[in-house]
């Protein structure tokens, strides 16, 4: 995603989805997260049967590197919600293979420099039902469909080959809020979903504090792990994210 678009999104709609009371209570909901993320994984086989494996980390890093999420979110009332997410991720860097890599068909030499390019765009619409709304904490569950936009990319000399993703993935939401004092949060944000093909997982803990105006601020910590493991891919990476999020909602 253009990060132009990204600065003006911020300017211009900034807000967050988390449930304090008067939070439900407002229709809308806009926000931005934005911090550092690095890498703890990034492990490469395609096509999965023929293929070599390499960690894509020698060639990109583990960073850290800055990155930015958009929220929007509606509340048709105090128990549904609808909430769409734009999580755009790409990462690249250059270093050199320690093996040959047979990579989409072609071999790649060690010893080369070697840029690599992994790109993992997600575009998120998730429901949410509150099934408890308490005067200490708040709970939710629900569903999320998630469009994966995904590439791996190798270039060396005259050599690039890549793969592509575009795919849809359902996943299971969960939700808790748990009130501090009448300001104060503490937000577990969980979906997640496995099969014997793969798994994702994305989890956020923060502290948010809420204003009178409408203005809240969060800081917090998200991981993303997950993967797929089929005739044609393999693909595993798991994420840190150092997280700061600024809203308002009305």
């Amino acid at each position: 995603m253009n990060f132009r678009f990204a600065i003006i999104f911020v300017l211009f709609f900034p807000v967050s989805f988390i449930a304090k009371p008067d939070f439900c209570a407002a229709a809308f909901n806009l926000s931005a997260e934005t911090g550092t993320v690095w890498f703890a994984r990034n492990d490469i086989r395609i096509p999965a049967d023929e293929g070599t494996r390499f960690d894509l980390l020698d060639l990109t890093g583990s960073g850290p590197s800055p990155y930015i999420r958009l929220y929007a979110s509606y509340a048709f009332n105090k128990r549904h919600s609808l909430r769409l997410n734009i999580a755009p991720l790409t990462v690249d860097g250059t270093g050199k293979l320690d093996k040959d890599v047979l990579f989409e068909g072609t071999t790649f030499k060690p010893g080369i420099s070697t840029k690599g390019t992994y790109k993992f765009n997600t575009y998120r619409l998730t429901y949410r039902w509150m099934y408890h709304r308490g005067m200490n904490w708040h709970g939710g569950i629900g569903g999320a469909l998630l469009v994966r936009d995904a590439k791996v990319e190798l270039q060396q000399e005259s050599l690039k080959e890549s793969n592509t993703d575009l795919g849809l993935v359902p996943l299971l939401h969960l939700y808790g809020a748990f009130f501090l004092n009448d300001r104060l949060s503490a937000i577990l944000d969980v979906e997640g979903a496995g099969a014997s093909q793969g798994r994702a997982i994305d989890a956020a803990l923060k502290v948010a504090y809420e204003w009178p105006s409408g203005w809240h601020a969060a800081v917090g910590y998200r991981t993303l792990e997950g993967g797929a493991d089929n005739n044609s891919v393999y693909a595993f990476a798991w994420l840190h994210f150092a997280l700061f999020e600024i809203g308002y909602a009305f």
